[in-house]
């Protein structure tokens, strides 16, 4: 089982330029190095303090092993200061299974806007619901996930617990399409929610895969 971690970080105000700069250059290798992918890791468009990552593990058992890796290692150790300075929150993280897998380009590959939607679950079965009645609006999805209610075997690191989310991704070619894109979504009703979707408005750093 995949497991996949929507992760969003509040920043100090301007620290985000910073924190890019820091993960693009020392942050993706190093992790992938410990059995980890990094798919994709983006400035929040509608949040100026907020960046936004997202990275898998195959199992729960190799999600454990990596991160003690990486977070005893010396590229975190090196730079865990300096990263750590630009942070003021980083709980705000979903533990999910993927459901279909993460799809994503080559990091040379023209980036273009990524949106999230975040979708805050009524039903555990929303899945089947979106494939009928959602996906076909969304236009090309790049990967769904779901949360998972196992231990967080690596409490160092928070994640959000007892709740239930589905998570898509799509790209949208032109940004000014998304005002367009959101009022589809809407449209869509909230069938299998308890509220409407959350949509994120992800600008790709220059180094993230999933652009």
């Amino acid at each position: 089982m995949t497991i996949v971690e929507l992760r969003q970080y509040t920043l100090v105000p301007g620290g985000r330029d910073t924190l890019v700069a820091l993960f693009d250059r020392h942050f993706v290798e190093s992790q992938e190095a410990e059995g980890m992918r990094i798919v994709g890791q983006f400035r929040d468009l509608d949040r100026p303090d907020r960046f936004v990552w997202v990275r898998e593990f195959p199992s729960m058992t190799a999600r454990l092993a990596a991160l003690t890796a990486f977070y005893s290692g010396p590229v975190w150790k090196e730079h865990r200061d300096a990263a750590n300075a630009t942070m003021v929150d980083v709980d705000d993280v979903l533990m999910m299974r993927s459901i279909q897998p993460i799809g994503y380009a080559s990091r040379d590959a023209p980036a273009g806007l990524v949106v999230a939607g975040v979708c805050p679950l009524a039903d555990p079965d929303y899945a089947s619901h979106f494939d009928r009645a959602v996906r076909p609006a969304l236009g090309p999805v790049l990967g769904t996930a779901q949360t998972i209610h196992e231990p967080n075997t690596f409490p160092a690191l928070p994640v959000r617990e007892g709740e239930d989310v589905f998570v898509w991704f799509t790209r949208l070619s032109a940004p000014d399409g998304f005002d367009a894109f959101a009022a589809r979504v809407a449209a869509l009703g909230a069938k299998g929610l308890t509220g409407p979707v959350h949509l994120l408005r992800l600008a790709p750093t220059p180094r993230s895969a999933l652009r």
